[in-house]
């Protein structure tokens, strides 16, 4: 297979924000309002240049497209086709880092490493078709599946199968199954949520069976075993 050119990469960059994002109303726009276009384009200019042995020049490009754009993208790093990043603003994409085919990462994702050793794959690999929220921070050398989706403000330490939804400090997976609408970040459990609930509500009927000592409180315990039981289908590992 023929590699693909630079200028027909750079091209798709452009059309990813009048296909993903509804805001856009003139491509005039893209000049103006889309960093993560320019942030990407610059990129691809820099990456030509550090794998062909200019990398203090790419390096410095990198640099002042950090400086322009608030985005932060180590020219070694490896970013597949149609790539978008939406708002884009405080992204960070380590040395390492790999990013399939028609991802869409969100404002403040950071794809960042835990080691640091030099001469190994720092960064995680993030397969194709996969929505990253705002604020997500993916560390270390780790696999994101294809399909995935990663919730807003959620750390990911390990590897994400195919086809899967994660959430949370540390992230777990909450549904498996290709999402038809993956940017429906609204749907996805909170499962903090579902834990407070299920430990406020046992604090109670633990104060009323020291307060009152009431005699049904097995029943209450039995309801609330109902509402742990919810908590737990909610978080698949």
């Amino acid at each position: 297979m023929n590699e693909v050119s630079l200028w027909t990469k750079i091209k798709e960059d452009f059309s990813q924000p009048i296909l993903h994002d509804p805001a856009i109303n003139s491509k005039v726009e893209l000049f103006f309002n889309y960093p993560g276009v320019w942030a990407l384009v610059n990129y691809r200019i820099a990456h030509m240049l550090y794998v062909h042995g200019f990398k203090r020049v790419a390096r410095m490009l990198m640099g002042i497209s950090q400086i322009i754009t608030n985005i932060d993208i180590h020219p070694a790093c490896t970013i597949g086709r149609r790539v978008f990043l939406d708002h884009a603003f405080g992204v960070v994409i380590g040395e390492t880092a790999i990013i399939g085919n028609e991802v869409l990462i969100y404002q403040g994702v950071t794809l960042g490493g835990v080691s640091l050793e030099r001469g190994i794959k720092r960064h995680p690999t993030i397969g194709h078709n996969t929505v990253i929220g705002s604020g997500a921070k993916i560390l270390g050398d780790i696999v994101i599946g294809n399909n995935c989706r990663i919730g807003s403000n959620s750390v990911v330490v390990k590897s994400i199968p195919n086809d899967s939804t994660a959430v949370g400090i540390p992230a777990r997976i909450i549904e498996k199954g290709r999402d038809k609408n993956p940017m429906a970040h609204n749907k996805i459990p909170d499962i903090n949520k579902e834990l407070f609930i299920y430990m406020f509500k046992r604090l109670k009927i633990l104060e009323e069976i020291i307060q009152h000592n009431h005699g049904d409180a097995k029943t209450k315990d039995d309801e609330l075993e109902l509402i742990y039981k919810s908590y737990l289908e909610s978080v698949k590992e």
